[in-house]
């Protein structure tokens, strides 16, 4: 049974028919596609890496980071998870030059249907990856605009009219039935089409209306047995995850004894087991 010792990290994933996945530890990389319907083990060493400085950390703060890269790194501030909140504009931003890379720049605002219709954004550069990680079965863009905090605003006010959350137990329970995206972008947009305007006029940026420009994303997961209850497994209190891969979605494995979210683990130092 091939074994590999190492740090995980998020699992790489390409469209395709399915996604393909690969289990990132360390400098490795494990096809996992070939390994479903196989016994597989994640064995925790008890450390944690820090995915940044490469610190040792007890506890893991913003997937995978030790908490004084948490406290001083940009990409762990509070605007990466509410991006409304953005300040780089102010001069403020904890690293400018990352600020500008990764926040004014092109992002997209879009309508996803994961565990049902959802509105979300990304930065343009992470389409289509961001869907397939959020475990989305299609994908619609219906705005790009310029930088992350114009995006989290517009994604405020949509919100008001859509879920912007997924509910991961629910999408892992099976593919969401299809819906149609172009439809329901319509629609949303005759609801919200004033806040849109004012929030346009607010900040003086271009917002750029995709609807009836971009095609919709179907995605397809390799996926044999979708689990009839979500038991969730952590490697805090699990220190060994084993059983039969089942699938993969989003960022989770699919076992027939449980799931386990990957990307919670970054940095976890794991032994990976399986049969070749």
């Amino acid at each position: 049974m091939p074994t590999i010792t190492g740090s995980l990290r998020k699992m790489p994933v390409v469209p395709g028919t399915p996604a393909q996945y690969s289990l990132a530890i360390g400098d490795s990389s494990v096809a996992l596609n070939p390994l479903i319907g196989t016994n597989i083990s994640i064995a925790y060493a008890g450390k944690i890496n820090c995915v940044s400085c490469g610190r040792r950390t007890r506890k893991s703060y913003s997937q995978g980071h030790c908490y004084p890269c948490m406290q001083e790194l940009a990409s762990c501030d509070s605007c990466i998870i509410k991006p409304e909140l953005c300040h780089h504009h102010q001069g403020t931003c904890r690293e400018p030059e990352w600020g500008t890379s990764n926040c004014m720049t092109p992002h997209i605002v879009y309508l996803a249907n994961s565990s049902g219709l959802k509105v979300g954004i990304t930065r343009k550069n992470q389409v289509p990856t961001r869907w397939l990680d959020q475990g989305a079965t299609q994908a619609l863009p219906i705005f790009e605009v310029p930088t992350r905090r114009a995006a989290g605003l517009l994604e405020i006010q949509l919100a008001k009219y859509v879920a912007d959350k997924t509910n991961w137990r629910t999408m892992l329970r099976g593919a969401s039935t299809p819906l149609a995206l172009e439809e329901e972008a319509q629609a949303l947009l005759a609801k919200a089409g004033n806040l849109t305007q004012a929030l346009k006029r607010e900040e003086d940026q271009q917002i750029e209306a995709l609807t009836g420009n971009e095609r919709s994303w179907s995605f397809d997961f390799p996926v044999v047995t979708h689990p009839v209850k979500v038991s969730s497994m952590t490697l805090d209190k699990l220190p060994l995850v084993e059983g039969h891969l089942q699938g993969i979605k989003g960022q989770y494995l699919i076992l027939d004894n449980g799931v386990i979210n990957i990307r919670r683990h970054t940095g976890y130092e794991v032994t990976f087991s399986y049969v070749a």
